[in-house]
């Protein structure tokens, strides 16, 4: 089913910050299984906190809208590196349908990756999508990487990059649950595995300063397997620095809302296939 392009009036935000509107094409097709039409955008972005519980419900909304995703996540593009980041790969099959993913696992653990490479790794995977006629999503929690690419960041050794027309979907949630989330998650990971990782990528020659140049929990954890601390002090280091990067996320989307991005934000408890009739009814 191929989709119909038409022109629509679209407003951006230059590199300067300033409203802009040009006329690009979108595309109208027709979902099997409603009688309307969808506006499909340019891209969709769903970004929100840590344990917000994003990956689940974009999984979702990809399968109803025939989508890809695009991770926006600084250490889920790490391979080995799955429990910690909260990958969740099984999530990335709906009803037996696997839905597709880009920039995840497509570096070494080790390695150093800076948001130029991820903007260029970005854009390649992007057009890719749309040259398929397909949805891309993009989801993620890392603030900066979702401004660098709806804004067009333009770094030196960037070429030709435009801003991009996105309706952004924000998953609220409020303190106290965000806080209760973090840290039974933080528990089940452990649990499951967690320091067991990080033990592994250390014997696998993925030096400790590296793993500790990522934060949150491979530096608390390496730290532990180091002997600097015990699994006690580990956990409740660990515990506070993810409430306060939780925090640092929030304030990010909301300083984007004061640099012209509008975000619609959607409460985290609603069962995420109401989130995903939400959305394509925005769509509409």
């Amino acid at each position: 089913m191929m989709p119909t392009s038409v022109p629509h009036k679209r407003g951006y935000i230059n590199e300067k910050g300033e409203r802009k509107k040009e006329t690009v094409t979108v595309f109208l097709i027709s979902h099997f299984s409603f009688n309307f039409f969808f506006i499909i955008f340019s891209l969709l972005t769903i970004l929100g906190p840590t344990a917000s519980g994003k990956t689940g419900f974009v999984c979702r909304l990809a399968y109803k809208l025939g989508g890809e995703i695009l991770s926006a996540d600084s250490r889920q593009v790490y391979r080995g590196m799955d429990i910690g980041t909260g990958k969740d790969l099984e999530d990335y099959t709906v009803d037996g349908k696997k839905i597709p993913y880009h920039l995840i696992d497509i570096r070494d653990a080790g390695e150093q990756y800076n948001i130029f490479e991820y903007q260029r790794d970005f854009h390649k995977a992007y057009q890719e999508v749309l040259s398929r006629g397909m949805q891309p999503i993009l989801c993620g929690g890392s603030g900066l990487y979702i401004e660098s690419v709806l804004k067009g960041y333009e770094f030196k050794e960037s070429e030709n990059v435009k801003p991009i027309d996105s309706l952004i979907v924000g998953i609220d949630i409020d303190r106290e649950s965000r806080r209760n989330r973090i840290t039974e998650r933080l528990k089940s990971r452990l649990e499951n595995g967690m320091v067991d990782e990080v033990k592994g990528l250390i014997e696998s020659g993925v030096k400790t300063e590296a793993l500790i140049s990522y934060g949150l929990e491979y530096k608390y954890i390496t730290l532990y397997l180091l002997g600097k601390l015990t699994y006690n002090e580990m956990f409740s280091l660990l515990e506070i620095a993810i409430h306060q990067f939780a925090k640092r996320q929030m304030t990010w989307f909301r300083g984007m809302e004061k640099r012209g991005f509008h975000i619609n934000w959607i409460d985290y408890s609603i069962p995420d296939e109401e989130k995903v009739s939400i959305v394509t009814k925005m769509l509409q």
